[in-house]
């Protein structure tokens, strides 16, 4: 039997994680939502989006990916380790056993369930996109003090 959570208000309170760039705005969407304790970062590229430079190589666009990713899930006071889902999109699949290293960094003992889907990206020179989806955890109560 799974046992379902209540439904509360705070669990269905939404927040919206942005990074700044200028994609979310254009497009009208959030680098991720927070929603109870989900955690659903958008497909994110290997833009730097604090200058939206991107790299040649599909590998250099995989690390600053999760370099995205990592800030977004912090954000949304998170980490990788709470990542349970992740999906790669990449136009090119030959490029993607190039990437396995950067994967294993960041997610090897986490070990998501994972997808990787070839398709085309908005722009030719992503060459990488990466969707994650997390579960917060439930603080910790900390013990009162002895009176």
């Amino acid at each position: 039997m799974i046992a379902v959570e209540p439904l509360t208000e705070r669990a269905v309170t939404r927040k919206f994680i942005s990074s700044g760039s200028t994609f979310e705005r254009d497009i009208s969407y959030s680098r991720a939502v927070i929603d109870g304790r989900w955690v659903f970062v958008s497909g994110t590229t290997g833009f730097d989006y604090g200058t939206m430079v991107i790299a040649d190589d599909v590998v250099a666009q995989a690390e600053q990916c999760f370099k995205n990713i990592q800030r977004a899930l912090t954000d949304a006071r998170c980490r990788l380790a709470d990542v349970v889902r992740v999906r790669y999109i990449l136009p090119e699949r030959d490029d993607f056993p190039e990437c396995w290293p950067v994967l294993r960094r960041y997610l090897g003992d986490i070990r998501p369930a994972a997808t990787m889907i070839v398709a085309g990206l908005s722009d030719p020179r992503m060459k990488i996109e990466i969707e994650v989806t997390a579960r917060r955890q439930r603080r910790q109560k900390t013990a009162e003090p002895a009176k």
